[in-house]
């Protein structure tokens, strides 16, 4: 079955960076949209990047703009996430995202990022 493996969470200082992946694979169908959201405990679950199939076109969330880029590399089925100089407020889990034709969409588990000290 479709399934989103996701990599490269954990705990960073504030102003740190680190980078996540996430790799589709199974019966995920044709992808076309990519992306990440993150949720805190409470919280709505909100949008953080997307990337479209030739990465002609990019989304970021206001609160990430020139901090966070996405990327992505067909071939692997896989799309990261580059964050810089993190900052506390940063904090959630992070959750890859996958918008196929005939398949809808698809989430990952999630993984833990932490920025403190």
């Amino acid at each position: 079955q479709a399934q989103l493996v996701e990599s490269g969470g954990g705990l960073v200082q504030p102003g740190g960076s680190l980078r996540l992946s996430c790799a589709a694979s199974g019966s995920i169908g044709f992808i076309t949209t990519m992306g990440w959201y993150r949720q805190t405990p409470g919280n709505q679950r909100e949008l953080v990047a997307t990337i479209t199939r030739g990465g002609e076109r990019t989304n970021y969330a206001d609160s990430v703009k020139g901090r966070f880029t996405i990327s992505r590399d067909n071939a692997k089925n896989t799309v990261y996430l580059q964050m810089n100089s993190l900052k506390p407020e940063d904090t959630a889990v992070y959750y890859c995202n996958c918008q196929s034709l005939g398949r809808g969409t698809t989430w990952g588990q999630g993984t833990q990022v932490t920025v403190s000290t």
